[in-house]
């Protein structure tokens, strides 16, 4: 019996230390080509954790925030950013827990980034701002704006998530998910699992670009990078879990800011989106752009930066 216990003790812990290997490899062929480099930006020290930014350009401050996903970073705006930089102040991020920033040990939800973005126009831009955002992030710039609206100006949400997916709460299995995934080890090679670059292919291909031929290797790349810097699980085993959402209907009520939505004309349940922001608040306008799914800035920017010149006037 003692030598059976010894065998499954020794085969154990052999095993976790072949995945414990896995897993660094794992982060280490993804992170190689040091794309995401931190030298043209710098860090806000906010109370949860460094978070990198840009600044580039002069004239009225414009904040770009990307999606909410754990590939996503602000390189999400490099098509854009240098010609609105032309007539604007123009800021990017790495959210909390993305990209370039800190990816701390703790559940996130929308109300930290509600926080996280007005501490930033406060303390790092210091005036009133126009804020353009894309997806999963529209949520919580909303109830910002709601909780302070002298800090914003317009907001621009790009492809913003739908109300129905907003009022998803967490359950018994999303938060038994969100349990494995936060587990050292076994956790973090569930979460590797999930970042490989192929799953980054297929959601360039499928989700974030109509025309597949506009895909550059280098986009690819970069995400699959920013997915795997640091501990990018903690944020997508709070997504997953449902943390990050919120219900935003009050919020969409009773804004007064210049709001618009600007969809890709090809992204799944576009026109049912904008129906139903539309329905709660009927002064936001609507554009969309041919061709194009989630990303816009990326697969058509010169039609993106039309609209946001004529927006941004």
């Amino acid at each position: 019996m003692k030598k059976h216990i010894k065998n499954f003790v020794l085969l154990t812990a052999g095993s976790i230390a072949a995945i414990h290997l896995l897993n660094k490899f794992l982060k280490f062929s993804a992170t190689v080509r040091e794309l995401l480099k931190t030298t043209s930006g710098q860090y806000y020290d906010w109370r949860f954790g460094n978070v990198f930014y840009t600044k580039t350009g002069e004239g009225s401050p414009v904040l770009l925030i990307h999606d909410l996903t754990t590939g996503s970073s602000g390189y999400e705006w490099c098509e854009i950013a240098d010609e609105l930089s032309k007539k604007h102040t123009v800021y990017t991020l790495d959210l909390l827990g993305c990209g370039r920033s800190d990816k701390p040990n703790l559940t996130y939800t929308n109300f930290l980034y509600v926080q996280m973005v007005s501490d930033f126009i406060k303390n790092v831009i210091g005036h009133k701002t126009d804020v353009i955002v894309t997806g999963d992030s529209s949520p919580f710039v909303i109830t910002a704006c709601t909780n302070d609206n002298s800090l914003f100006n317009k907001i621009i949400m790009i492809n913003p998530t739908s109300l129905y997916r907003l009022n998803e709460i967490p359950s018994k299995r999303t938060k038994t998910l969100k349990f494995f995934v936060d587990l050292p080890i076994l956790g973090t090679l569930l979460y590797n699992m999930y970042a490989m670059r192929n799953h980054m292919d297929d959601k360039f291909i499928e989700k974030y670009f109509f025309n597949p031929f506009k895909v550059k290797e280098e986009y690819i790349n970069t995400y699959y990078e920013s997915s795997n810097l640091k501990e990018g699980k903690y944020l997508f085993s709070s997504i997953k879990g449902r943390y990050t959402n919120l219900n935003i209907v009050h919020a969409l009520k009773n804004i007064d800011n210049s709001m618009i939505i600007i969809g890709g004309e090809k992204e799944e349940d576009i026109h049912t989106t904008i129906e139903n922001y539309t329905h709660y608040n009927s002064s936001i306008e609507t554009f969309l752009i041919a061709k194009t799914k989630h990303l816009p800035q990326l697969e058509t920017p010169e039609e993106l930066l039309e609209q946001l010149n004529i927006l941004l006037y």
